[in-house]
């Protein structure tokens, strides 16, 4: 009997050790740690994103001929069909954040993918310009949850020294998606017509979710006690606020480059905006560590500053180069932007509150293209193009000064 004692505590200590390293490693096929695990998720989660978002590209170029060519209307309903993704797509990432705090990542983000598949599928029955306007507010619901529930995922697989690269080549996975995007839509629809564009749309967010089942979710974090999740959480108000500023450049840029050079006699605007996306994309790769090495408060300052002088140039430009020159310099500052302010947001935020925090802080994001475009048309009816430019520099000049001045760890 008494020998059997000091056996019994070792077989009991045993035990509590493996359960430790049971509930270290999480549910089955999770890992808390990042690692190789880690790494091949993140991975997947890249081109799950990718999948996703080139589904919301390829819409794009076919939505305006379709309302003005099989559905029979005009300017005016093109516009609304095009615009109306925004509405719910902003007011579902608050929502679909919270949701992935209480529910997991991998849950709202292939309830997202299927209901952005459900738009696709809308669009192919669509004969009508209302029924064609209901599948853009499913698609835009869709993509809220997805682009919410992935950038969380995407923060949740990285090690903390390393979150602000994360969180720009998950903005890769979106600027790739948007940019192949339309010029798959084109293609597909020159070579087969409409539907073939709008089957893109309904199998690619597909393709996404049976990827996402498969990758291993890291175990949620307990929600911190005493806590609602406000929709509005305090670390998200300055860093989103700053972000939504930086958007109206995105805005003036998207909208008055081309009216502007063709104002003057130049030309060549869609070149200058390829060139925008062409910077963004590269420094999102060459730069992607910056936030991390730098600061975010200091390098959201310093890219604010880059994009302000970008959009003056611009304004000042009396040739395509120095047009291109400018829109080179706006991308690069442009790219850092969004992993800097995030980061802010994502070191200021309780683990179990950061799908709700990066909820909002994404909703700015397309709160700042829906303001800037009106407000940069305002600025053109009223003292010409360059004012544009002006103004956006300007809200710019903002964001950096927000990034300068915010308390939250950098």
């Amino acid at each position: 009997m008494e020998g059997s004692q000091p056996r019994t505590a070792q077989l009991r200590a045993l035990r509590a050790e493996r359960r430790a390293a049971s509930a270290a490693r999480g549910p089955v096929g999770e890992s808390r740690a990042p690692g190789r695990t880690g790494a091949g998720a993140a991975a997947g989660l890249f081109i799950c994103s990718l999948l996703g978002f080139i589904s919301v590209g390829a819409a794009l170029p076919a939505l305006s001929p379709y309302v003005r060519g099989p559905l029979h209307s005009g300017d005016l309903a093109a516009g609304v069909v095009v615009g109306s993704f925004a509405a719910t797509s902003v007011f579902c990432r608050p929502v679909a954040g919270r949701f992935a705090d209480r529910r997991g990542r991998r849950a709202v983000l292939v309830g997202g993918a299927l209901t952005m598949a459900l738009g696709g599928l809308l669009y192919l029955l669509a004969g009508s310009v209302a029924t064609l306007l209901l599948a853009r507010l499913v698609a835009g619901a869709g993509e809220g949850a997805f682009y919410t529930a992935g950038a969380t995922w995407t923060v949740d697989l990285a090690p903390p020294h390393r979150r602000g690269q994360a969180l720009g080549l998950f903005g890769l996975a979106v600027w790739g998606g948007l940019a192949l995007g339309p010029v798959a839509g084109e293609l597909l629809r020159s070579w087969s017509g409409y539907q073939a564009v709008w089957a893109c749309t309904a199998v690619l967010p597909l393709l996404g979710a049976a990827i996402a089942v498969r990758l291993p979710e890291p175990a949620r974090p307990p929600r911190p006690q005493g806590r609602g999740g406000a929709w509005l959480p305090r670390a998200v108000r300055r860093p989103g606020t700053a972000i939504a500023l930086a958007n109206v450049g995105y805005a003036a840029l998207a909208g008055f480059v081309i009216l502007d050079l063709d104002a003057q006699g130049i030309g060549g605007g869609a070149s200058v905006f390829t060139a925008f996306a062409v910077a963004v994309f590269a420094s999102r790769l060459a730069l992607n560590r910056i936030p991390d090495r730098v600061g975010a408060r200091v390098t959201g300052t310093i890219a604010g500053l880059v994009e302000a002088a970008g959009l003056v140039i611009i304004a000042l430009a009396g040739s395509l180069g120095a047009a291109i020159a400018g829109a080179v310099v706006v991308g690069v500052g442009f790219s850092l932007l969004f992993p800097s302010l995030a980061l802010m947001v994502v070191r200021s935020t309780d683990e179990g509150e950061r799908g709700s925090a990066m909820g909002a802080f994404s909703a700015f994001f397309d709160i700042g293209v829906g303001l800037g475009a009106p407000l940069a048309g305002l600025a053109a009816s009223l003292a010409g193009y360059p004012s544009v430019f002006y103004m956006s520099a300007a809200a710019a000049l903002g964001t950096a000064w927000i990034a300068a001045t915010t308390t939250h760890p950098a």
